[in-house]
C-alpha cells in the first residue's frame, strides 16, 4: 500500500513541474491510476483472510441464560438468507455447548420474515407481532430504512436491545449494534473490475434492487462515485427493482436503448440471477457482467464465461456475529464492550479463484 502511495505523489510533482498544470488538473488525470492502484491491491488484501470471520464465544460474558432472540430478516428465502439463518444457529448451538446451557436455560432463536425482500408490509406486520412477544434481543435486516421507526420506538419502549444487520434503519440511535458487509466497498470494486473489463471507456448500467435498502444504496454509490474516475466511461441508466412494475422489462427496455451497452452492474443476487435468466441477443457482442452474491446460478455464469466476475459477501460469518453480538446485550450493562459496527470485507470472485478452496465462504452454493 505504500508504494501505490508513494508514486502518485512523485508523479505528480513531475507533472505539475514539466507541465505547468494546475495541482488539481493533473490530480484528474492521475485519479484512476491512483483508485486503480489501490482498489486492486486492498481487494487483494481482502481475499487473503481466508477464513470467515467467526468470533470466539468468551464464556467470561455473563449472558443472560434462557435468553430469547427474535430475528425478523428482509427475507427468508435465497442461498444468502440461507447461510445467514444457518450461521446463526450454529452461533446459537455454540453458545449453549460452551455456556453448558440445558433445558430452560439455553438460549433461543426465531427466525421469521417476507419470502420476498421488497415486501416491506409484511416486514412491518411482522416485526409488530414479535415485539408483542417481548424477545430478550430483536435482530432486524430492514428492508425500508425509513419504515421501522414506530417499531423500533415500541423495542425501546420495552427495553428490548435491537442489533441490525446486513441492512442497517436511518435512525441509527435507535440500534444498539450493526453487524454486515461493507457495500461501499461492493460497489467500488464492481466498478472497478467492470472498468478493466471494458477498456476503461463505453457505456455501463446499473440494475439494482430496491433503492429503500441501505446496502443497496451504499453499493450504488460506491458504485458511481468511483466509475466517475473513469471519464471515458457513462453511466446510461440505474434502474431499482421498486421503482418500475416488471424489472425484467424494465432491464431489457435499458439494452434496447443502448444497442451499445458494453458493461452492467447488477446489486444483489436477486437482481444477478434475473439478469442471467433473460435472453440475450447472441448476434451482438455480449455485454460484461458483474455481479453480487456468489449464488450457483452466477457460479455457473462465471464457469460459462457469462459472466466476468461476482463482489460477494459472507452470509455465514453475518449471521453468527449478529447472534453473538445479539446475546452479549444480555449482559448486565457496562460488563462488556460491545463494537457498535462491523463491517465484513466482500471478495472479488472470478474464474481464477472461484474453485479455490480459499473463498469457499464467499461461494453460497456448489
Amino acid at each position: 500500500m505504500k508504494k501505490v502511495a508513494v508514486i502518485p505523489a512523485v508523479l505528480l510533482a513531475a507533472l505539475c513541474t514539466l507541465t505547468g498544470c494546475k495541482k488539481e488538473e493533473v490530480e484528474k488525470v492521475i485519479a484512476p491510476l491512483v483508485a486503480d492502484g489501490q482498489t486492486e491491491e486492498s481487494t487483494e488484501e481482502a481475499q487473503e483472510e481466508t477464513d470467515p470471520v467467526i468470533p470466539e464465544i468468551d464464556t467470561n460474558v455473563e449472558l443472560q441464560a434462557g435468553a430469547r432472540v427474535a430475528v425478523v430478516s428482509k427475507s427468508t428465502s435465497g442461498e444468502f438468507w440461507s447461510l445467514v439463518k444457518k450461521g446463526m444457529e450454529q452461533a446459537i448451538a455454540d453458545v449453549n455447548e460452551a455456556y453448558g446451557f440445558q433445558k430452560d436455560d439455553q438460549v433461543t432463536m426465531t427466525f421469521e420474515g417476507a419470502s420476498d425482500e421488497k415486501d416491506v408490509e409484511s416486514q412491518v406486520n411482522t416485526l409488530d407481532a414479535v415485539i408483542a412477544e417481548n424477545p430478550d434481543v430483536l435482530c432486524i435486516s430492514a428492508s425500508d430504512m425509513d419504515s421501522l421507526q414506530a417499531q423500533l420506538e415500541a423495542a425501546k419502549e420495552n427495553g428490548i436491545p435491537v442489533v441490525a444487520f446486513d441492512s442497517g434503519v436511518s435512525d441509527s440511535k435507535m440500534i444498539r449494534a450493526f453487524r454486515g458487509t461493507d457495500n461501499t466497498r461492493v460497489g467500488e470494486i464492481a466498478a472497478y473490475r467492470l472498468a478493466v473489463s471494458i477498456g476503461k471507456m463505453g457505456k455501463v448500467a446499473v440494475f439494482s434492487a430496491q433503492e429503500k435498502t441501505q446496502s443497496i444504496q451504499e453499493r450504488v454509490a460506491g458504485f458511481t462515485d468511483y466509475i466517475a474516475n473513469y471519464p471515458d466511461i457513462e453511466v446510461v441508466d440505474v434502474i431499482y427493482q421498486d421503482q418500475v412494475d416488471d424489472m425484467t422489462a424494465a432491464m431489457q427496455e435499458v439494452l434496447d436503448k443502448n444497442p451499445q451497452l458494453d458493461g452492467v452492474f447488477c446489486t444483489n443476487a436477486d437482481i444477478s440471477d434475473m439478469y442471467l435468466d433473460m435472453e440475450k441477443d447472441e448476434t451482438k457482442d455480449p455485454v460484461v457482467m458483474v455481479g453480487v452474491d456468489a449464488t450457483a446460478k452466477q457460479q455457473d455464469a462465471i464457469r460459462n464465461n457469462k459472466e466476468v466476475g461476482v463482489v460477494s459477501q459472507q452470509p455465514y460469518a453475518m449471521g453468527y456475529q449478529t447472534i453473538w453480538t445479539a446475546l452479549m446485550t444480555t449482559a448486565p450493562k457496562k460488563s462488556v464492550e460491545i463494537t457498535r459496527n462491523v463491517r465484513i470485507d466482500p471478495a472479488w470472485i472470478d474464474g481464477s479463484v472461484i474453485d479455490d478452496p480459499a473463498y469457499s465462504a464467499y461461494l453460497y452454493a456448489n
